[in-house]
């Protein structure tokens, strides 16, 4: 078309963060645009990865900001995480599965979207919106992904 201008989405709002800040050693309060908010520890992530040592201090730590957009939280120059893992870590945390849970399950069985609905009883359309973070995976799900594992590696035993 002519003459449009062209037009950037959105970020989602259950991915785009509002405000942060370091609360403790290692952990983050976070709020995002949907209103959820939550607490997540990240002394895991920093002492599994070398690159994130410089957040053992707590001067580096706690000068967190929003990075742009919201899409992420920024340390310094070098070091900056995304909002999306952090609020999959967050969820981990307090003990629900999420969007990268569905995702993992997906490409370890090599499914497409419609075999991994029809695996877990589900409409094509509610796991695209658990797959994309967008709702929340229940827990039934949860556990049918689980159940599947299961009963599969008996199948292959």
């Amino acid at each position: 078309m002519a003459g449009a201008q062209h037009m950037s989405r959105l970020p989602p709002p259950q991915f785009t963060l509002r405000a942060v800040r370091a609360v403790q050693p290692n952990a983050l309060a976070l709020e995002f645009d949907d209103g959820f908010s939550a607490r997540v520890d990240l002394a895991p992530v920093i002492r599994r990865y070398k690159a994130l040592s410089p957040l053992r201090d707590w001067t580096v730590f706690s000068g967190v900001a929003l990075g742009a957009s919201g899409r992420s939280v920024v340390f310094t120059d070098e070091i900056d995480l995304a909002s999306d893992n952090l609020r999959a870590r967050a969820l981990e945390q307090l003990g629900h599965y999420t969007h990268e849970h569905v995702i993992v399950w997906m490409e370890h069985h090599d499914l497409t979207l419609d075999q991994a609905a029809d695996a877990l009883g589900l409409s094509r359309r509610m796991l695209a919106y658990y797959r994309s973070g967008e709702k929340l995976v229940p827990r039934t799900v949860g556990l049918a992904m689980v159940g599947w594992d299961h009963l599969h590696a008996r199948t292959a035993a």
